[in-house]
């Protein structure tokens, strides 16, 4: 076989595999969308017929989707993972606490990778991050400012940890993770004295990362997600007591009223 008639498919292959190794390491992300094929293609210094085939490859093996605003990076454990947990977790509350414990497990550990293999560039992130959850926690915003601020510094540890499983397992659950923070401040927002609590928190947190010091960024995270869990089962717990209380009285109004002796 001629040796031009071969070379496409090889050169379709590899830049297939640069793409892979880009998504694999986490440059590039689940949502991020490709720019135009001819950009790219320029970029690449690539034809764009072998540019397509390449871009074909990566969409027969799931990694990429195409649509009609071009192609964007698919999740690499499918939408089916994130989406089934979640209609467990809203199915069950003990879902809730289940992913509180499996964040605890995690937590701790990807903030020590964080500290220990963290660049620069990374700390950077991790730092502008706090620094937007400073800002919103002085200007006094809603939860889900707050929320949103929090969530987004979460991830960046992931992406510091520089672990891919780790990275992409949690990537995927983005969406959990998000959730899963603005409900805990919906229930801590007008609690006294836990916005403040839970900035602290977080400022250890990115503080060890920042000084690369891993046993100190595990202690703080794991200390976070232990007193989140903790908070938020007291709270829930008390709600319950209070849903019961709420329905006896109702069922019978007799028990709302006390008559006391002359």
């Amino acid at each position: 076989m001629p040796q031009d008639s071969i070379r496409p498919a090889r050169l379709a292959e590899a830049i297939a595999t640069h793409f892979e190794g880009l998504i694999l390491e986490g440059s590039l992300r689940p949502g991020d969308r490709l720019m135009a094929e001819r950009d790219l293609a320029r970029k690449l210094d690539v034809s764009r017929p072998s540019l397509r085939e390449a871009l074909d490859l990566l969409e027969q093996r799931g990694m990429l989707e195409s649509g009609r605003n071009g192609a964007v990076i698919a999740p690499i454990l499918g939408d089916g993972f994130a989406i089934d947990l979640k209609a467990m977790s809203a199915a069950s509350p003990e879902c809730g606490y289940d992913y509180m414990e499996f964040r605890g497990l995690v937590e701790g550990q990807a903030t020590y990778l964080a500290a220990l293999r963290g660049t620069g560039i990374d700390r950077e992130i991790i730092g502008n991050r706090f620094q937007a959850m400073l800002a919103s926690h002085d200007q006094a915003g809603t939860p889900d400012d707050e929320a949103e601020a929090d969530a987004a510094f979460h991830l960046a540890i992931y992406e510091a940890s520089h672990n891919v499983m780790l990275l992409h397992i949690m990537g995927s659950l983005a969406s959990m993770l998000r959730d899963n923070v603005f409900y805990h401040r919906s229930k801590l927002y007008d609690r006294k004295g836990a916005r403040e609590l839970l900035l602290e928190q977080h400022r250890a947190i990115c503080s060890a990362i920042l000084a690369g010091d891993p046993e100190a960024a595990r202690a703080a995270a794991e200390g976070h997600v232990t007193f989140t869990r903790a908070a938020i089962e007291e709270i829930d717990a008390a709600e319950a007591r209070l849903e019961i209380t709420l329905r006896r009285f109702a069922d019978d109004p007799a028990e709302t009223h006390h008559e006391f002796p002359a």
